[in-house]
């Protein structure tokens, strides 16, 4: 049952919304703690897993008859099946970078990754962007350059991250709420079966299953994988139903804020000086961002209490 207090339920939703990013942020941790499985491996049982936890979500909270309308509407099949090749190809980078020591550049995929989306505003829904957007943009381009031209690499994994969570989130704007939560990652856990199951054969063809092959607590950790997909993906659908989008934008950088220290500090990855350049330079073009949000998100307000003002007034006299 939703309150009717506005300020609770917007409340509410940001504690939702923050505790998903937080497990977001975590992800690298459980991930090598599954070591010595792979991350072919790992994102196969985490598809597989994440179906079956799904279904029994479907079972319990009886909303199979949900799934069943999606999968009478063409539109939304085939946009479920995009989503699904773009979250495939966002969980393998994601793994295979925190499984060979690039924890730093998934955390800089992830800043990038709202201004990926207002770049995919202007060139796919066509919208205009103010002032304060473009120069946010010319900076985070300007950040791109710095990394390339002075790490002498190009950040493949921080922009395959950036871009397929960015067309992820546009695909989901396009489906709107005609596909919940629960139905659209079972869906998309679906379409990618057969390449789980491939997966999983090639691997067992080749280095060999870990599944069951080493303690007890690897084999439970790696059977939660499902649950680690779905939690935090549940919390944050509740989470921006209740919270402003304002207020969702800024606690979205909990999740990169805390792969970033992890990278650092915990994992003792290489922060040469060009790379913080990068970085200081991607959070300038946040920050603007995020103020520039936030002031539109208040003239807004003002303006709708101007407009409906004299409605009032009218009401009372």
């Amino acid at each position: 049952m939703v309150s009717s207090d506005p300020s609770r339920e917007h409340a509410l939703g940001g504690v939702y919304a923050f505790i998903a990013y937080v497990m977001w942020g975590f992800l690298p941790l459980y991930f090598l703690l599954l070591a010595p499985t792979g991350p072919f491996e790992v994102v196969a049982w985490r598809i597989l897993l994440s179906l079956a936890f799904c279904a029994i979500l479907l079972t319990v909270t009886r909303t199979w008859p949900k799934l069943v309308a999606i999968l009478r509407n063409r539109r939304l099949v085939v946009w479920t099946m995009v989503a699904g090749a773009l979250i495939y190809v966002n969980w393998q980078v994601f793994l295979i970078a925190t499984l060979t020591g690039h924890v730093v550049e998934t955390s800089l995929g992830y800043f990038i990754n709202p201004i990926v989306t207002v770049l995919l505003g202007v060139l796919v829904l066509h919208e205009r962007l103010r002032i304060t957007q473009w120069v946010a943009l010319a900076i985070a381009a300007s950040a791109v350059v710095v990394i390339i031209l002075g790490y002498q690499a190009f950040p493949w994994i921080a922009l395959s991250l950036a871009f397929s969570f960015g067309f992820y989130g546009l695909v989901k704007k396009q489906i709107g709420p005609s596909v919940d939560a629960i139905s659209g990652l079972t869906l998309e856990s679906l379409w990618l079966t057969p390449i789980a199951i491939i997966q999983l054969v090639v691997v067992s063809l080749t280095v060999g299953l870990s599944m069951g092959q080493g303690t007890p607590l690897h084999t439970v950790l790696l059977s939660l994988a499902g649950v680690v997909t779905a939690v935090p993906l549940l919390l944050f659908a509740a989470g921006a139903r209740r919270a402003p989008l304002t207020l969702i934008g800024i606690l979205q950088f909990a999740a990169p804020i805390l792969q970033f220290i992890i990278g650092v500090w915990v994992l003792g990855e290489p922060m040469p000086p060009e790379r913080w350049i990068g970085f200081a330079l991607v959070w300038v073009a946040l920050i603007l961002l995020t103020v520039d949000s936030v002031v539109a998100a208040r003239r807004a307000r003002t303006s709708r209490i101007v407009d409906d003002a004299p409605s009032d007034v009218a009401e009372l006299t």
